[in-house]
């Protein structure tokens, strides 16, 4: 399938499944619910380095993107994560140009970056992987914090920035609101226009963890990336519907919503 650089470069939205259940058949399985790119999540989900790659190879398998969000920006694990197959890396709290100039040169060989070269799996599905890394890998800094929005203007004009993806929990925290998706506050919503504004002024493309139900919001607020499932809440919220279901009852209302 078409990278999600060559998906952004023709204009499409993307929509995204995200992991965090240490399991390549849960992986597998997200990949061939059709999703545009499936996301394994090293930095909240309950997933070590080996089991990523056993999931990188599901997602592929099941014919998506596999894409990383690593614990930080930090090179040892950018690097290892592209090494195994991701196809691209999400890093959180990125708050300055620096810092985004940092995910960069973690995730780009030289010249435009300094990431080792080793690409052990990743080499293996493509003969080429060492002229073709740079033009294919997406490289995607998250802006969550008052901090980000201050310079977003400057962290998107960074080369080889592609996208940046907001995590609407840790911007509502920073901004002083519950960490969920705020809809109708005017802060939040402020934020969201500022991101994409910028976004779009510097051709990046603008992301966002948000839900089904969000994922026309979002489209019209202009992102272009968007996360609109993950394992976790998909299977509570679905088996809590069956049993409520079997019992003739409304469901339980459950914790936890689709914005970290």
């Amino acid at each position: 399938m078409d990278s999600l650089r060559e998906m952004w470069g023709q204009g499409k939205a993307t929509f995204g499944g995200w992991l965090g259940i240490p399991s390549s058949e849960s992986a597998e399985t997200a990949a061939r619910a059709g999703f545009d790119y499936v996301c394994v999540d090293n930095q909240h989900g309950a997933v070590d380095y080996q089991v990523t790659v056993t999931m990188i190879q599901a997602i592929i398998l099941g014919g998506s993107n596999p894409i990383v969000r690593v614990p930080w920006n930090e090179p040892g694990i950018v690097g290892k994560m592209l090494d195994a197959g991701a196809e691209g890396v999400i890093v959180p709290m990125v708050n300055s140009a620096d810092e985004a100039r940092a995910v960069v040169r973690y995730a780009c060989y030289p010249p435009a970056g300094a990431r080792s070269f080793g690409p052990v799996l990743s080499g293996l599905r493509d003969p080429q992987y060492a002229v073709n890394a740079n033009g294919r890998v997406a490289v995607v800094p998250m802006v969550e914090t008052v901090e980000a929005l201050r310079t977003i203007d400057e962290i998107v004009a960074v080369p080889g920035v592609n996208a940046i993806y907001v995590g609407p929990a840790d911007l509502s925290f920073s901004l002083g609101l519950p960490p969920q998706n705020n809809d109708g506050e005017a802060l939040f919503e402020d934020a969201l226009a500022a991101i994409v504004k910028a976004c779009r002024n510097a051709g990046v493309v603008p992301g966002i963890h948000a839900s089904g139900a969000l994922a026309a919001r979002r489209l019209e607020q202009g992102f272009q990336m968007i996360t609109v499932s993950n394992d976790m809440l998909a299977m509570r919220t679905r088996m809590a519907a069956e049993l409520a279901e079997s019992r003739g009852t409304a469901p339980q209302a459950g914790g936890g919503k689709n914005v970290y």
